[in-house]
């Protein structure tokens, strides 16, 4: 069960604001566990559950960035202003804002999984473990295997997925009833999905801005800025334990994460059996058991 009660608020972030809550204490010893989201363009509130760590005496830090839910929104701002250097620059400004950027560890889900891999080559002095959570190494990976996914979909979905993206009709109905079956399968299994995983669903239709420019229309249909982005390159400089999650049916097939895995110097990859992309809320007790066990073997 997750803790219910956090401390709220927004640390400046140049002209703009980035929303925070932190649940726990940041002064108990322990460094806390500070939570990137997917998208990018999506919200913190999907990964709420996480919030279940401070009862343990894990403090836990969400954030939502720039552009979406309690941040800044920015809808007239173009591409060159939503790169990955914008969201380094406000991870780390949320670091010294809240004075842990001494002591910390870091999740990173999906997108936020890449940033956070990118955070760490960089080999911050302050930063004890990383885990890096249902993310692609790269986006030319991921866009391969989206095609190996979909064509393993039900007959007539794959053409009909395709038909409508040829046509830039992504918002008719007959697309959006395809693109659930992908989804039923390969980012969240639970029925019906929970509220908070629709919570951040919502909160990225109120303000698309991010998400269809830097990702594209759907998890599967990769358009947007980040289709060539790759952190292949910077995972033999992440100096810290690494801990690598994923569901079995994960939209992040293990030929997207393979390269964390091969690069990374210390790191191991937990596989949970009954999840897709949303292990944590797929299978809570046990992701909570696993990454229990991983902060904790960063104090010893």
């Amino acid at each position: 069960m997750a803790a219910t009660t956090g401390t709220r608020g927004r640390v400046r972030f140049g002209e703009w604001q980035t929303w925070y809550r932190v649940t726990g204490d940041l002064g108990s010893g322990r460094p806390p566990l500070v939570v990137a989201h997917g998208g990018p363009g999506s919200t913190h509130d999907y990964l709420l559950g996480l919030t279940a760590l401070a009862e343990e005496g894990w403090p836990v830090v969400h954030y939502d960035q720039l552009g979406n839910g309690g941040s800044s929104h920015l809808p007239d701002r173009g591409a060159d202003f939503w790169t990955v250097s914008l969201f380094l620059d406000e991870l780390d400004n949320l670091l010294s804002g809240l004075g842990v950027a001494d002591d910390y560890a870091l999740l990173g889900h999906s997108w936020g999984g890449m940033l956070a891999a990118r955070h760490a080559a960089g080999r911050p002095p302050g930063l004890r473990g990383l885990v890096i959570a249902s993310s692609p190494a790269s986006y030319p990976l991921w866009l391969r295997e989206m095609k190996v996914l979909r064509d393993r979909l039900p007959p007539g979905v794959n053409d009909t997925l395709l038909h409508h993206e040829a046509a830039d009709t992504t918002e008719s109905h007959a697309y959006l009833k395809a693109m659930r079956c992908f989804y039923d399968r390969h980012v969240c299994r639970l029925k019906p999905w929970p509220r908070e995983f629709m919570a951040s669903f919502y909160e990225i239709y109120n303000d698309p801005t991010v998400y269809f420019t830097m990702n594209g229309p759907t998890e599967f249909h990769v358009i947007g800025t980040l289709r060539d982005w790759s952190v292949v390159e910077c995972c033999p400089d992440i100096s810290v334990p690494t801990l690598l999650t994923s569901g079995r049916h994960d939209e992040a097939t293990p030929v997207t994460m393979q390269p964390f895995a091969d690069l990374i110097p210390d790191v191991r990859w937990e596989i949970f059996e009954e999840s897709s992309h949303v292990p944590h809320i797929e299978e809570p007790e046990r992701f909570r058991t696993v990454l229990s066990e991983f902060l904790n073997g960063l104090l010893a």
